[in-house]
């Protein structure tokens, strides 16, 4: 077994998208794609004021890739240009395959304290299956196995497997496990990790402590100190670790233990083409995505 060398730490970037929400990119450059292939970005919708996210994911197309969704408080409201509508909520999953094209809305809502906290991650199409059908699996909290280990470690299984139970989430492209994990304090736990895959983890509540091959890293949330606090070898909060290749990540949790998303996906290893919503493999099929939306001809599929 070797533990998977930590190649860097990032602090999510505060961003504004949509009609005004403010939240958190983790990752997601249309510049920069292969350290996480087959994922595109990943965004952390979280705070406790209704002027943060209200105004929400208005009326928008994507092409060419697959978003996932996953609420922790509050909901989220989507509808679709193919009549398809719902609630998301807390502890609930979305996984959109956009393939050829679809034009959909999202619009967060706080639960009886005013609390919002979400997820939304992008997963690249190979070309194979850019234009393929739109289609949606949707999976309630109570759908999502959860793994408790005798250590006291939590982990909700959203896409894979893990511990002998596989998430709901089925036939996805990438091929991805996507584990929402929770680490007692104090408490050292080693995760397996398949080699030939890309993997990161983003932690949200508590601090810990991630191991690479040659000497601990330090990872902290806003829990650790108050905001705008730097204290030597902070890492900051809402931070993301990219990590080598190696077959188990291994993590000490803090005093108030840690919790955090580990992703690993297989990687598609193609040219992307990127901008806004709709990701290709060329700059033509990008020219083609924008012309069909300016002429009413981008849905494919009804």
């Amino acid at each position: 077994m070797s533990i998977r060398p930590i190649r860097r730490v990032a602090q999510a970037v505060p961003t504004i998208e949509g009609a005004g929400v403010r939240l958190r990119r983790a990752f997601g450059n249309s510049g920069a794609t292969s350290d996480f292939d087959p994922f595109l970005l990943l965004d952390d919708f979280r705070s406790d004021n209704p002027d943060d996210y209200l105004a929400g994911f208005p009326w928008h197309p994507h092409r060419g890739i697959e978003t996932i969704t996953y609420v922790l408080a509050g909901a989220v409201t989507h509808g679709d240009s193919l009549g398809n509508v719902g609630t998301l909520g807390a502890g609930d999953i979305q996984w959109m395959t956009a393939g050829s094209g679809i034009l959909h809305q999202e619009m967060p809502r706080g639960d009886g304290q005013g609390r919002m906290h979400g997820f939304q991650l992008w997963a690249n199409l190979p070309s194979s299956l850019k234009m393929t059908h739109p289609r949606y699996q949707n999976a309630s909290a109570r759908d999502i196995p959860e793994v408790i280990e005798d250590d006291g470690t939590r982990v909700r299984v959203v896409c894979g497997t893990f511990g002998g139970k596989t998430g709901p989430v089925e036939g996805v492209a990438a091929d991805p496990r996507y584990l929402d994990v929770s680490v007692l304090p104090g408490r050292r736990k080693t995760l397996a990790v398949e080699t030939s895959r890309h993997a990161f983890a983003y932690v949200f509540a508590g601090s810990g402590t991630f191991r690479d091959a040659s000497q601990p890293r330090p990872v902290f949330t806003d829990t650790v100190a108050p905001a705008g606090t730097a204290l030597p070898g902070e890492i900051g909060n809402r931070s993301l670790v990219i990590f080598d290749r190696g077959d188990e990540v291994t993590v000490q949790a803090g005093d108030e233990g840690i919790r955090f998303l580990l992703v690993s996906g297989k990687p598609i290893e193609e040219p992307v083409a990127w901008y806004g919503p709709v990701v290709m493999n060329t700059e033509s099929e990008l020219r083609q995505a924008f012309t069909e939306l300016q002429r009413g001809t981008f849905i494919k599929h009804r």
